[in-house]
């Protein structure tokens, strides 16, 4: 099975105030089409594992794959390249711009990555909003939008490039049930239809174990 995302044996130390090993010894793939969770205790290093997994973080040892190939010494610029292009992330906070419209901000990776034209990419901006059924919000400005709407643009924001994998971070952390159970479906629904990877960090439990895997972490080290 072809695997989208692999760490193998990832070492982090934090070196100042005192020398911390934060992550220790950390391998594990993600499939295509998996939708797997991190689970754990605060300060457990899931966060800092995200980072690094994300390649905005390049301070550690081991090696990291995307898409079957290693990435880890890349150059800044390369790693800019694939992270814009192959992950798409979506945090607790959704980082919408509030004056822009919801469409511009679908977009903005797009442009970013600049490799199709404006009308193509406000086609793939206005499929994306289709399929999460908030088309009807397409001119409206980011901050005239409830919250859940907001994670909604954000995921679109997430798939405008067609990435290989969406990496989240406490993406319901900020939503009430209701709301998180639309990302979660929506998540599902990427996964079963899309075939598209998920990794998603969580402190929300009922999420957790209704994906396809629980990662759990404690102390630095993956536990299960």
């Amino acid at each position: 099975m072809n695997s989208v995302l692999e760490a193998k044996h990832i070492n982090k130390y934090f070196k100042k105030p005192l020398l911390f090993h934060v992550l220790k010894n950390i391998s594990f793939k993600i499939k295509k089409g998996e939708f797997a969770s991190i689970m754990g205790k605060s300060g457990c290093g899931k966060s800092t594992l995200l980072y690094i997994l994300s390649t905005m973080d390049t301070d550690y040892d081991g090696e990291l794959y995307l898409d079957n190939k290693l990435i880890s010494g890349d150059s800044k610029d390369s790693l800019s390249y694939l992270r814009n292009k192959h992950i798409g992330f979506v945090f607790q906070f959704h980082y919408l711009l509030s004056e822009f419209s919801v469409l511009e901000n679908i977009m903005l990776p797009a442009k970013k990555l600049g490799e199709k034209s404006f009308q193509e990419i406000e086609h793939d901006a206005i499929l994306k909003l289709k399929m999460l059924n908030i088309e009807h919000l397409l001119n409206k400005k980011a901050s005239q939008i409830s919250g859940g709407e907001k994670q909604r643009v954000a995921i679109a924001r997430a798939l405008i490039n067609n990435p290989s994998i969406i990496m989240g971070d406490e993406p319901t952390g900020n939503l009430d049930s209701h709301n998180s159970d639309n990302v979660f479906n929506i998540f599902k629904q990427l996964s079963n239809e899309q075939n598209l990877s998920l990794l998603v960090v969580t402190h929300n439990e009922d999420f957790a174990k209704r994906t396809d895997r629980i990662i759990t972490m404690e102390d630095g080290k993956i536990i299960t």
